[in-house]
């Protein structure tokens, strides 16, 4: 009896080879396969890697959005205010606007921001972002401050006020970079649907 469960030494070696061979390759496979935006050219970027501790403002845009496109003055400007103490990108979450198309874009709207690709919706996911345009804030610890509208210039598609009167994204942005907590983390965007992309 005890001879027949007995397991020969050979097979055990194979077996406790090929266990701990599994149990130290398996983190490095996950990190390896983890996939990021691209930058135009197509080389995998890290956003908050580039930012290098300062906080990070992800603005998910697309070229044929109205809502959008009216933005670019806002965002450029936000940017250009702010741009020393966060690191903006523009993100592009669709996989029909290649990087030719993006970059006419940033040229036609005066865009002077980093342009990333986000096809696989991986920066779409971390920011829980819905809608274009629609802006999602991360404090230097890379958590998840705020996500939602920039202003409430829109009140619905195809309905803006003369002016915005509340200003969600710097009000975001200034509470990130004091370390202080925001009473309302999220607020609705209004644009196009993410989802409607594909």
């Amino acid at each position: 009896m005890g001879d027949r469960l007995q397991i020969p030494r050979s097979f055990s070696r194979f077996f406790f080879a090929i266990m701990v061979l599994c149990l130290v390759t398996s983190p490095l496979i996950s990190t390896s396969s983890q996939s990021f935006a691209t930058d135009l050219d197509g080389r995998p970027f890290d956003p908050f890697r580039a930012a290098q501790g300062k906080v990070v403002v992800l603005i998910f845009v697309r070229t044929d959005c109205p809502v959008s496109n009216r933005y670019a003055p806002t965002i450029q400007q936000l940017s250009t205010q702010i741009g020393d103490k966060a690191a903006f990108f523009l993100v592009y979450p669709s996989k029909k606007e290649n990087s030719e198309t993006i970059r006419k874009h940033d040229r036609d709207f005066g865009y002077a921001l980093a342009a990333l690709r986000d096809p696989r919706h991986i920066l779409v996911k971390q920011s829980q972002a819905q809608i274009t345009p629609e802006a999602a804030v991360f404090d230097a610890n890379r958590r998840l401050v705020y996500h939602g509208r920039i202003d409430n210039l829109y009140e619905d598609f195809g309905h803006a006020r003369k002016r915005a009167t509340t200003h969600e994204l710097a009000d975001a942005i200034e509470a990130a970079i004091a370390g202080k907590t925001l009473t309302a983390n999220a607020t609705p965007a209004v644009g196009c649907y993410i989802s409607d992309l594909e």
